[in-house]
């Protein structure tokens, strides 16, 4: 066995994407421009929810709380991943690391049982259209977000405790531009075993258990839109749904590429792409989508600036 350095490790070398040379200005303005995106249109969606009354139904209400997951999980990787880009790498502590960590869990966990709540939504819409407003009463929505958020504080803080238990004595590279866990696991030199147990006993609830929940629920929608009569009904019907539908495929076609099939270790640069879609294209895709596929969005952004209109023209 190699003998690893038995001094603690208080740093750790994150080396983002390595010396960019000409290029670092073009990249850094770029993904600076797409993190502005982001974030003013994911804000954009929170604000019309909360001011336009035609958008105060439970549909909306979960994507404004998406929108502010999104918001929570961009800010926490981007900006020091655009100052990494601007100085070709540089060193965090291991505390600000493992903290970073968390910060990226609690949105993600929230993310995921937030998009299986909104599948929950559409079924009971769809097939249980006499139920809706029994079932999904302003104070079950409460309940619902306030679970999925404390889930995501909950469920990210065990796998936080369990890392900072860790010691780390010999290299004290990350090749990435954010403290992902994989990386951080990689150079402990203390037994990581109960990490590795805890983070699979985490990921099936947070993961699996959500995908499995979202699939159940569109095969009854999907049933319950098959019986419709007419063609025109069951186009209504599944463009409803056709949003969110859209926003699960490209959320967990990238979060199972990076955390249950990810690239192998010599795929390095495979895996940075990955970690880039994830954290900052797709933030900016999934207010796209709503705005681009959904009517009552693109009308009450059309109010919106009619009424900022005839504000400024005051």
């Amino acid at each position: 066995m190699v003998e690893r350095n038995q001094t603690l490790v208080l740093e750790f070398l994150l080396l983002g994407f390595g010396k960019l040379h000409d290029l670092t200005i073009l990249v850094f303005v770029l993904f600076l421009i797409i993190h502005i995106m982001a974030l003013t249109s994911n804000f954009l969606v929170i604000v019309l929810v909360v001011v336009n009354q035609s958008l105060h139904c439970p549909a909306y209400f979960f994507l404004s709380q998406l929108s502010l997951s999104e918001i929570l999980f961009t800010s926490n990787i981007v900006p020091n991943m655009l100052w990494l880009i601007l100085v070709g790498g540089g060193n965090v502590s291991v505390s600000r690391c493992l903290a970073q960590f968390y910060l990226l869990g609690v949105p993600t966990i929230a993310q995921c049982l937030l998009l299986a709540a909104m599948s929950f939504d559409r079924q009971v819409a769809i097939c249980k259209p006499l139920h809706y407003t029994i079932i999904m009463t302003f104070g079950n929505q409460v309940q619902i977000v306030i679970s999925c958020w404390l889930l995501g504080f909950m469920l990210s803080f065990i796998i936080y405790i369990f890392l900072t238990r860790l010691e780390f004595c010999g290299p004290n590279i990350i090749n990435h531009f954010y403290c992902d866990i994989s990386p951080v696991v990689e150079l402990s030199c203390s037994d990581i075993s109960a990490v590795e147990w805890v983070t699979s006993l985490v990921s099936f609830p947070v993961i699996l258990s959500p995908f499995l929940f979202i699939s159940a629920t569109y095969i009854s929608i999907l049933r319950t839109i098959l019986k419709i009569p007419t063609t025109t009904g069951r186009q209504k019907a599944f463009s409803t749904c056709s949003s969110h539908l859209t926003i699960v495929c490209v959320y967990y076609g990238t979060l199972t590429s990076i955390y249950i099939f990810p690239p192998s270790s010599h795929s390095v640069n495979i895996n940075k792409g990955l970690s880039l879609l994830y954290t900052l294209v797709t933030p900016l895709f999934n207010p796209l989508i709503y705005s681009l596929r959904n009517q009552d969005i693109r009308r009450a952004i059309n109010k919106q600036i009619q009424i900022w209109s005839r504000f400024l023209a005051t």
